[in-house]
């Protein structure tokens, strides 16, 4: 799988837009630093020096449809790879529907957006942006959100952002294979064993609703199936809150 390494870009999921087109399989884009970055919904994020920032473009077989998976298996993924350089004693989760805890705070967050190819062709860019070095103060946080942590702050270790990209890349391939070889159940069931507040109440915001209920588990389509007073929804989309 190719990598292109750059010193300086406004965002990686910018450069994956302006690249993709010319691409002849799965590629990484990483950046030393980032001057626009940007998370879901279109809020910056904040990636200071020694913090890692990637974004891999490729084209799923079985096109924009089995696209949104890709966010489980880029969670599993990022948090195989943070595993692997915290060890036994970093404490690691996932958050549905696309961000990786440690000790409970938010260490990494993942990115999917659609590029639009020649020919009506697509592909996916899957933006990661990983705290390794420093984590943004609270108060750059939004008031409910979970706070910030980096892997420096929680076990003291240190990893250079372009020696976490190969671990990270291995890690992907890993998951991947596995999703085009069975499906998304096995994926489905390694997310599942490593969900945060699975079981517990939780609340999800969708625009202008709130709905409050029992994480029960995922859907065959990724969705955070929801238990609660008025019975048993399945959401496709939403801000989580603890």
């Amino acid at each position: 799988m190719a990598r292109h390494v750059l010193l300086k870009v406004d965002s990686t999921m910018n450069e994956a837009a302006r690249l993709a087109p010319g691409l002849s399989g799965p590629a990484w884009i990483f950046a030393h630093e980032q001057t626009a970055a940007r998370g879901r919904r279109g809020r910056d994020w904040r990636a200071p020096a020694g913090n890692f920032s990637a974004t891999l473009v490729l084209r799923p077989r079985e096109g924009l449809a089995q696209a949104a998976l890709y966010s489980f298996v880029a969670a599993l993924a990022l948090e195989a790879a943070l595993a692997h350089v915290g060890g036994p004693h970093a404490r690691l989760s996932i958050k549905w529907p696309n961000d990786v805890l440690l000790n409970g705070g938010k260490i990494a967050g993942i990115l999917l957006e659609s590029l639009a190819l020649p020919r009506g062709a697509h592909a996916l860019a899957i933006g990661i942006g990983v705290n390794l070095a420093a984590a943004p103060p609270r108060d750059a946080l939004e008031p409910e959100a979970l706070p910030a942590v980096s892997l420096a702050g929680e076990t003291g270790l240190s990893v250079e952002p372009v020696e976490f990209l190969p671990m990270l890349a291995q890690a992907f391939a890993h998951y991947d294979r596995q999703f085009q070889d069975y499906g998304f159940d096995p994926i489905r069931n390694a997310w599942l064993a490593r969900a945060a507040r699975l079981g517990e109440e939780i609340t999800a915001r969708t625009g202008h609703e709130t709905h409050r209920g029992t994480f029960e588990t995922i859907d065959a389509t990724g969705a955070l199936i929801l238990t609660g007073p008025h019975g048993r929804r399945a959401i496709s989309a939403a801000d989580i809150f603890f």
